[in-house]
């Protein structure tokens, strides 16, 4: 794949006669994949890239899910059970990072997974130990996981055998895509995109009519624009999507809406019913003062923090999930709500494509036994050790290293401060410099626990999903 900032997308574009609005867009597979793969981007991955492309001269806050990243990269890697730990949370990894590195703009920077083995070549277990992370994460032996491993995967072993048929092929039919799939959806499909991102499938003779449902009316002296976009672009659009009412106007005609801090008229949650439920329960103190009722604060301890800290590697479709498309995010509530209810299968890459984004898994070994959301995780690859010698050859099963201790990230047991806006600090005096200003008279503290099944479980999950994207006033 070409480099990301080199790469340009094509769209068609109706606009009004003032060219002040984006009506709706036609946009082909290529373009339809890379507004989908926002949905994969787990939201720390979303504030990285959002810091990275912005910087400190122009900021961009995403809510309390930037406070929340500050307060991780901040932390001193103590705390974590291994430095791996840390560097999970801050640079999440995305369970599609195999479809993401598809496509034809990916402003993830996706990077082939690789797999490390033991640096030292004495070491009696360099046949059994591997990891995903270099140098993060120590063999059984105490030496690092850091000497690259050439991996061959049953898809390679696929593509060796293709290549040896084309050879046989005498160059007939070069011209034929025998490739008939994209990335998330079909390769042939072309959409219909509205300014809040609306999608469709754009059906010959159905146009009209999918327009209409799509809320759209294009008034008269409208007209189509040819419009390229690049990397740019594309992360603008991310940035729309999130913090503007008209993203698509924004980005093809510069004119930026600015939404508000916008509220949630009634918050709905799955009622899911399954044994993969976590049935734990955490507690913390919540800081109230009296004479106003305001949240000063959470006194909490390492479970809770870690729960904190694991949601910035929950997918953006997850979220949605979660919260039954009802984030505030409207933009992204609207791209959501296109895969459920208005684009089938047929228009999708493979049958399990749709499902997959739905409800998207995290990656191997990312789930803390302190979520207490019902996530799931992708199984970890089977992965041998080939060795062929003089004598005979023989073939070991590896087993994955765990970058986190316990089942966790966080080590305990330990002490922590959690401000308002999700800024996590472990120090003892930052209640005090928090409360300098409030009489101890005037405090009071509130026992909280934090649970899935628990009363307060519309309250959590609006604290502690919605106020991600949103500061708490």
């Amino acid at each position: 794949m070409s480099d990301a900032n080199e790469v340009k997308l094509c769209l068609k574009v109706m606009v009004n006669k003032q060219k002040t609005k984006v009506l709706f867009a036609e946009i082909d597979s290529n373009f339809a994949d890379v507004l989908l793969s926002f949905l994969t981007l787990p939201l720390g991955k979303i504030v990285g890239i959002l810091k990275k492309h912005y910087g400190e001269e122009a900021p961009v806050k995403f809510g309390s899910l930037t406070t929340l990243y500050d307060g991780l990269a901040n932390i001193e890697s103590n705390h974590f059970w291994t430095e791996g730990c840390k560097d999970m949370l801050l640079n999440p990894r995305s369970s599609f990072e195999a479809e993401c590195l598809k496509l034809k703009l990916d402003i993830g920077d996706t990077q082939p997974t690789r797999f490390f083995g033991c640096a030292d070549t004495d070491c009696k277990k360099k046949r059994s130990n591997v990891s995903m992370y270099y140098g993060k994460i120590e063999c059984d032996c105490g030496k690092l996981l850091s000497k690259p491993m050439g991996i061959t995967t049953h898809e390679d072993e696929d593509k060796d055998e293709d290549e040896e048929e084309d050879e046989d092929d005498d160059g007939k039919d070069d011209d034929v895509d025998v490739d008939d799939g994209g990335v998330f959806t079909g390769k042939k499909s072309s959409f219909l995109l509205t300014d809040d991102l609306k999608m469709a499938p754009s059906i010959q003779g159905s146009v009209i009519q999918t327009l209409i449902s799509l809320g759209v009316e294009v008034p008269q002296g409208a007209e189509f624009l040819t419009v390229t976009v690049g990397f740019n672009e594309i992360i603008e659009l991310l940035r729309a999507s999130i913090f503007s009412e008209t993203p698509l106007t924004d980005v093809v005609l510069r004119q930026t809406k600015t939404m508000g801090c916008s509220t949630v008229d009634s918050l709905h949650h799955k009622k899911l019913e399954s044994p993969s439920i976590s049935k734990k329960t955490m507690t913390v103190k919540a800081m109230v003062k009296k004479s106003t009722n305001k949240l000063l604060f959470f006194q909490a301890e390492e479970d809770f923090v870690d729960f904190l800290f694991s949601l910035l590697t929950i997918p953006l479709g997850g979220v949605e999930y979660l919260l039954d498309s009802n984030t505030s995010l409207r933009n992204i509530d609207n791209l959501y709500t296109s895969i459920t209810e208005l684009i089938n299968d047929k228009y999708m890459s493979s049958p399990c494509t749709r499902t997959r984004l739905i409800k998207p898994e995290l990656p191997p070994k990312y789930l803390s036994k302190n979520q207490i959301f019902p996530l799931t995780e992708q199984t970890t690859p089977t992965i041998y050790y080939f060795e062929s010698g003089t004598v005979a050859e023989k073939c070991y099963r590896m087993c994955f290293k765990d970058p986190k201790g316990e089942e966790s990230y966080i080590k305990g047991p330990g002490k922590y401060i959690v401000t308002r806006d999700l800024y996590v600090i472990s120090c003892k005096t930052i209640g005090r410099s928090i409360m300098k200003h409030t009489t101890s008279s005037d405090v009071k503290a509130v026992k909280l626990q934090i649970g899935f099944e628990e009363v307060y479980f519309d309250y959590i999950i609006q604290f502690f999903l919605l106020s991600l994207f949103f500061y708490m006033l």
